[in-house]
């Protein structure tokens, strides 16, 4: 058995030393589960052909390895590839020079590119207004709701029926608090995307104006009174005790897969995770206002896209391309969104899910892809832009747990959130 494994060994270092690989440093912000699909695709990649080697860079959370990403590029060390999630778009749009566009890396590296191929809502938020796309949107998700089925039948509720409006989770959120089910009926991650971004489009109601900043320099609108309606709800859950608030990402999956709490709103992305906590789980649709005339509408695109940064030499940028093409494979694409809960990007790998039975026999996989596909989108349901996005959410995030904490109602922090979070606009616009 020694001299076999000696001798594979030798075999796999004869082709390395024959021709020198150009190396891709991919910086990214995947945990957990995600983390895991990281490594797997760039081992994968690695293993198909021999000229390329990724090397995948786990830099923090998502705001942190923006940072990273912006630190490193001022000291004229950038990585190759990062990962940057959808706030960030504007920043990355902005950085003129600092970035090269993923349509011109994959069409000099000589593979076609072809829009039509990827879906519609996603290619559009990572396109510039001219239409080029600028990004690879390597794991789109869509907030969604997951419900301890344990919890539910604990609580005398339906398991086969997740609560569809807000009014409804409320009332769940409750009963599994009264009647000792758990300790916390409801928790839900990023307070901003899921509760003001996606609560907007998703109601059809408007979270800036100029289309949400796609189509203009936007003014705030998070303090109309559908918000003030939602935070209110959510600050009085929190007075009984019956919302627990875990965080400004993803924290509060932590709540959720313990078994503290029966209701979480959290990224399609976040499946990964839940599953391997082993809980007995269910998926529902987002919850909607239903005192909204015309809601659901659709929801946008979370998550995040890989940006190639300027700069780099033509190897490195035909090793980036030689990746992206891989990455947008049918059956990487599959694997990516059957096993971690991210949408499929391209439409050929949706088909092909379709067609394999996978939603016939996981039937809730398919409700982050309907929701953002379900309805054409309005002004207020195409995503949203900012200058400062990044530093908006953490506006708004201030303002909301001074509220949580019973300092202010949702009003007044609404009302501080928008008038902040439009001087910090005018503040980068010069304006």
């Amino acid at each position: 058995m020694k001299h076999t494994h000696l001798m594979i060994v030798g075999l796999m270092a004869l082709p390395m030393s024959a021709q020198a690989q150009t190396e891709i440093s991919w910086w990214h912000a995947m945990t957990g589960a995600n983390s895991e699909v990281v490594d797997k695709i760039a081992a994968d990649f690695n293993a198909s052909q021999s000229d390329y080697k990724v090397v995948p860079v786990f830099k923090g959370t998502y705001p942190e390895t923006l940072n990273a990403g912006i630190a490193a590029f001022r000291a004229g060390q950038a990585p190759d590839i990062i990962q940057v999630f959808d706030v960030g778009t504007g920043v990355m749009m902005g950085a003129q020079g600092a970035i090269k566009p993923v349509a011109e890396v994959l069409t000099e590296a000589g593979f076609s590119f072809d829009k039509s191929q990827y879906l519609p809502g996603i290619v559009g938020y990572y396109s510039s207004p001219e239409g080029e796309m600028l990004s690879f949107p390597y794991n789109s998700s869509s907030p969604i709701l997951y419900y301890n089925k344990d919890i539910f039948e604990k609580a005398g509720l339906d398991v086969n029926n997740p609560p569809k409006t807000w009014a409804e989770v409320w009332a769940a959120a409750r009963q599994i608090k009264s009647s000792g089910a758990a300790t916390c009926g409801y928790t839900s991650t990023w307070l901003t995307w899921i509760h003001t971004e996606n609560f907007a489009a998703w109601n059809n109601v408007s979270w800036a104006s100029n289309e949400n900043g796609l189509a203009g320099v936007p003014e705030l609108a998070v303090d109309g009174p559908v918000f003030v309606n939602h935070f209110q709800a959510l600050a009085d859950l929190a007075k009984e005790g019956v919302f627990v608030y875990g965080g400004r990402t993803s924290e509060a999956k932590q709540n959720f897969t313990s078994g503290e709490c029966g209701i979480l709103t959290e990224s399609s992305g976040g499946l990964g995770d839940i599953v391997k906590a082993g809980i007995n789980y269910g998926i529902g649709q987002l919850p909607y206002d239903d005192t909204v005339e015309g809601a659901p509408q659709n929801t946008v695109p979370g998550g995040a896209s890989l940006w190639v940064m300027g700069g780099k030499s033509d190897e490195v940028y035909k090793g980036v391309g030689t990746f992206f093409n891989y990455l947008s494979q049918t059956d990487v694409q599959q694997y990516l969104h059957e096993v971690s809960g991210y949408l499929p990007v391209t439409m050929a790998a949706y088909e092909a899910s379709k067609a394999s039975g996978f939603y016939e026999k996981n039937p809730a996989r398919e409700v982050p892809i309907t929701q953002m596909m379900g309805k054409p989108p309005t002004e207020n349901s195409k995503g949203v832009r900012a200058p400062n996005l990044p530093q908006i959410r953490d506006i708004l995030n201030e303002e909301f747990e001074k509220m949580l904490a019973g300092q202010q109602d949702a009003a007044t922090a609404l009302k501080a959130a928008a008038e902040r979070g439009n001087a910090a606009i005018r503040e980068a616009t010069g304006g």
